[in-house]
């Protein structure tokens, strides 16, 4: 699929040790559709930020630990330019979305019909055990808080995600951590702007989740979500 459009589209991948995956991640996004993909690498210990720069990404790094960390990081560079983006897209570098479905997510946004697309996995095939029981059930508990408190309705938290980079600066991303793709979504609900979801496929990621694949990640985030949502009231 051709670039329908002559919006400036800039890609955030936040990476932390993902050496296996984050050069198919790098492959499988189409170069077309974006100006630059922007690797945020987030104190790895491997070859993250070697393999990324092989496959041509620019690569910013980020010493402070933490999700959000790495995506603020990402957007100090964006910052910096001196043509600003139209649209920003974050993606996982765990190749555990489908890059090449980028065109999906930020359509709706090219067609003036939102200013914030989430990809929903949850609309999507998913994989047999790509996502935990703990990670659907977050899932479904954040979303269904998001819609009973601030009356939008969203069905995932999902990180594979596009907004606009006017409303972006609106909303004044400020989480560290955990709790930067709930912020994000309750942020834009608190400011009216439009959020759709699309349907996006989603398979097992390579290696292990620090999040999802251990306890203590998994408690640490569902805690910060649910903190996230209650203190942005």
């Amino acid at each position: 699929m051709s670039k329908p459009t002559d919006q400036i589209i800039d890609v955030i991948i936040p990476a932390f040790n993902e050496e296996m995956s984050i050069g198919h991640v790098l492959n499988d996004i189409p170069s077309e559709w974006i100006r630059d993909v922007i690797v945020c690498n987030n104190n790895s210990t491997d070859m993250t930020k070697e393999r990324a720069l092989e496959k041509g990404a620019t690569v910013v790094d980020q010493p402070l630990p933490g999700y959000g960390n790495a995506c603020l990081k990402g957007l100090e560079h964006v910052e910096a330019k001196k043509e600003k983006p139209d649209i920003i897209v974050f993606l996982d570098g765990d190749y555990s979305d489908y890059p090449e479905q980028l065109p999906d997510v930020v359509s709706p946004i090219i067609r003036n019909e939102a200013d914030m697309v989430i990809g929903s996995r949850a609309l999507g095939t998913q994989e047999r055990g790509s996502l935990t029981p703990q990670q659907v059930f977050g899932n479904w508990l954040a979303t269904s808080l998001i819609s009973l408190i601030y009356k939008v309705d969203f069905t995932d938290l999902g990180p594979f995600r596009a907004i606009r980079y006017s409303a972006l600066k609106q909303i004044d991303m400020q989480d560290k951590n955990y709790g930067w793709t709930v912020e994000m979504q309750v942020k834009a609900a608190k400011a009216g702007l439009r959020s759709v979801e699309v349907p996006v496929d989603y398979k097992k990621r390579i290696g292990t989740s620090k999040v999802s694949g251990t306890i203590k990640g998994t408690i640490l985030a569902g805690h910060k979500i649910l903190w996230t949502i209650f203190k942005l009231l």
